[in-house]
Order: structure tokens, then C-alpha cells, then sequence
């Protein structure tokens, strides 16, 4: 080791380009996987936006003249089917109906036309959507049809002055008046572009029976036990929905059951790939760096022939060496990759600050860098070793 670095220094100028080369490649890897890690964990992050392990059930097509129609077309499922399903599906832990559409709201001298959602108190927790003020209605207010509503942050923003609390207040939706009773907190655009926070939620009795007028549900909006569960809940819930429907084998489901995130996760699988090929791209400086080591440590061999047939005169043997170049290699790989993960670093926090894009840096890769870096060191100072460890002694000693 003493020799290696008194080597090294010896030559700083060529000793520091030939680290530039793995510095460069084990930054620029580092740098592609905190960019596809971050978009990884964006992806994550709207699963979880979407809910907590959700199956949605949807009202499905039917047949007309022989015609299929699309979907929301059919008027079967119904509030039975919304309370059914949790309770004879135990991989089903909670289930909320829907009936939806656009309606004008007005409050004072300023109005919106927004979507509604008429859903059961359970809905926010499907949807792991808390509330920044106020209360969500409750049970009672489903049973008693209440007029009250709970609005998104896009509503208030359109019918409220800044700083104004909506709570308590007194807005009509379809002309009719409900009472504020709460404000969900701001969830932010749907990765299909929909802005969520532009809709307001009721009692779903109170939306079927005071404005849309149909005693059928649009939607039901269902939690799975756990992440495992939803593909066997998906099933589950479709043998019972036909069977309550009364719909014969040859029949086609008059309902849609879908699980938003297959997909998020198959944009998931695409950032995977896509990382997968920087990542590759990035190591093929990686590899000129190694050759760049195999370079310079073949020139050392030739410098230093004369020194190494001293050692060897004086009973170094060819593995002893050996040894002593693999070292120097390993020395020069292993210090250019400490730099290149430094660097990758600090080019990904000034990326992520610059782009304003999510970046994660797993200790994995920077283990993996640290050990490939090694391997970049010992795979291309071996040829280079194994040469110099093969000189003749009496060659050695004459060259000049």
C-alpha cells in the first residue's frame, strides 16, 4: 500500500485522469439511478393518492338491438350491492356507493360548476383523502338524507374570499341549501390530468333522492384488506355481483371492475426499464475508464521493468508481483470511485434542486458503485499484473 500511493503520487497528473474516467462513469450511474428512483417513488406516490388498496367496481354496458353500449350505461348495481360486498367478501374491509355528476353551485355572488360525489362517510378513507378542516358527514346524515357538503380546495378557492373558513356556511348546489361541514385537504392532479380537488362530496342518499333522481349507483368504491388481496377481492366481488344480478353463464358482466393501479404500476415497470437503460448507458464510461486503467498500468509495467527485476532478483516472487499491480489498479479504481460517488451526489441534489424533479439515491447503489469499482480495478489491472509478474529477471535487470 505504502508503495502504491508513493507510486501514485509520484505521478499525480496521469494518476488523476486515469481516476476522471471511473469518477465520471460511477457518477453518471449514480445520477441515472437517483432519476429513475425518483420517478419511481412518484409513481408510488400516486398509488397511494388513489386509495387505500382500491377495487372500483363500475356500472358496465349493455346490449341494444344487438348494440353493445359503453360503459355507465347500466342501471344494476345498486346501494344493496355497495353494502353487500364487504360484508360477504372479508378480503373487502370497507365499501362506499357512488352517484356523481356536475351540478352549479352558488354561494353569495359568486358561483361554480363543479362535480359532485354522493358517497358514504367511508369514501375519504378509500380514498386516503383526510380533511384539512371541519368534519366529514357521518352515518346519520346518510340516514336522515342531511343537506350538507364537504368541497375541495378548488371550490373554495372559486366561491370563497382568501382566508375565508367555508365551514358553517350556507351554499346552494342545484338550488337547494346545504351547510358546509368540512374542506378536504388539496390532493392534486390525477396522473390523467383531472383536477381532483374541483369537486364537493354529500350523502349519497341526499345526491340520489334531491338531485339526480335515480335510486342506482354510478360506481362503488371498494378497500381491499391489503395489497395481496385485491387481485382475489376482484374475483370475489365479480362472482357476487353476478350472482345478485341474476345474470346466466352465457351472460356478459353488466359491471366493470378495475383496480387503478395496474396502471401505475406498469408505468413503474417502465421507469424500471428506462432507468435500466441509462444505467447501461452510463457504465459504458465505466468501461472506458477501465480501459483507460489497463492503459496506464501497461505503461507503468514498461517505466518500471527495471524495478521490477530488482524485486525479483532479490526474491520477490511472481506472485508478490502480481499482487503489487492488482493493488495499484484496485487503489486507482477504488479512489476514483469514492470521487465519482461524491460526485453523483452532488449532481443529483443540484439536478433535483434545478429540475425541480424527485430524486433518491438507495444505499444499494452506492454500495454496489463502491464494489464495481473494485471489480473495474481488479478486472482490468489483472492482464497488466499477470505481464509484469511474467518478466524474465536477467531481461528486467539490462533494460534501459
Amino acid at each position: 500500500m505504502h508503495i502504491t500511493f508513493r507510486v501514485l503520487a509520484r505521478n499525480k497528473m496521469r494518476s488523476a485522469l486515469t481516476m476522471l474516467g471511473i469518477t465520471i462513469g460511477i457518477g453518471a450511474v449514480i445520477c441515472t439511478v437517483a432519476i429513475g428512483e425518483g420517478g419511481s417513488q412518484q409513481i408510488r406516490d400516486q398509488i397511494s393518492a388513489l386509495g387505500d388498496n382500491m377495487v372500483w367496481v363500475e356500472a358496465g354496458g349493455r346490449t341494444v338491438n344487438g348494440a353493445r353500449t359503453g360503459n355507465d350505461n347500466t342501471k344494476s348495481l345498486t346501494n344493496g350491492d355497495a353494502q353487500a360486498l364487504p360484508a360477504e367478501i372479508p378480503l373487502l374491509k370497507s365499501c362506499s356507493p357512488n352517484s356523481d355528476g356536475h351540478i352549479q353551485v352558488i354561494y353569495g355572488n359568486k358561483n361554480w360548476w363543479t362535480h359532485f360525489r354522493g358517497t358514504a362517510p367511508q369514501f375519504l378513507d378509500i380514498r386516503n383523502w383526510p380533511m384539512e378542516s371541519g368534519a366529514n358527514f357521518t352515518d346519520k346524515d346518510v340516514e336522515t338524507e342531511a343537506q350538507v357538503a364537504i368541497l375541495g380546495k378548488t371550490v373554495v378557492d372559486q366561491l370563497f374570499r382568501p382566508g375565508e373558513d367555508p365551514v358553517g356556511k350556507s351554499i346552494r348546489i342545484g338550488g337547494l341549501p346545504f351547510k358546509v361541514v368540512g374542506v378536504l385537504a388539496p390532493k392534486g392532479m390525477t396522473p390523467y390530468g383531472w383536477d381532483q380537488d374541483d369537486t364537493l362530496g354529500m350523502p349519497y342518499t341526499t345526491a340520489q333522492r334531491k338531485l339526480t333522481g335515480q335510486n342506482w349507483v354510478d360506481d362503488i368504491f371498494c378497500s381491499a384488506v391489503s395489497p395481496e388481496a385485491i387481485g382475489p377481492a376482484q374475483d370475489l366481488a365479480s362472482r357476487l355481483l353476478r350472482q345478485r344480478h341474476h345474470l346466466r353463464p352465457n351472460e356478459p358482466d353488466d359491471f366493470n371492475i378495475r383496480t387503478p393501479t395496474q396502471f401505475l404500476q406498469a408505468q413503474e415497470q417502465a421507469s424500471h426499464t428506462f432507468t435500466l437503460m441509462l444505467a447501461s448507458i452510463a457504465s459504458v464510461a465505466l468501461l472506458v475508464g477501465g480501459i483507460g486503467i489497463m492503459n496506464i498500468m501497461l505503461v507503468s509495467v514498461t517505466e518500471r521493468t527495471r524495478e521490477i527485476g530488482v524485486r525479483m532478483a532479490v526474491g520477490a516472487t511472481e506472485r508478490d508481483i502480481q499482487l503489487q499491480f492488482l493493488i495499484e489498479a484496485m487503489i486507482v479504481s477504488l479512489l476514483g470511485g469514492v470521487f465519482g460517488v461524491v460526485f453523483g451526489v452532488f449532481a443529483s441534489h443540484l439536478l433535483a434542486t434545478t429540475l425541480e424533479w424527485t430524486m433518491q439515491i438507495p444505499p444499494v447503489a452506492i454500495i454496489a458503485a463502491a464494489a464495481f469499482a473494485l471489480f473495474v480495478g481488479l478486472f482490468f489491472g489483472y492482464y497488466p499484473a499477470q505481464k509484469a509478474s511474467q518478466l524474465d529477471v536477467i531481461e528486467a535487470l539490462r533494460f534501459e
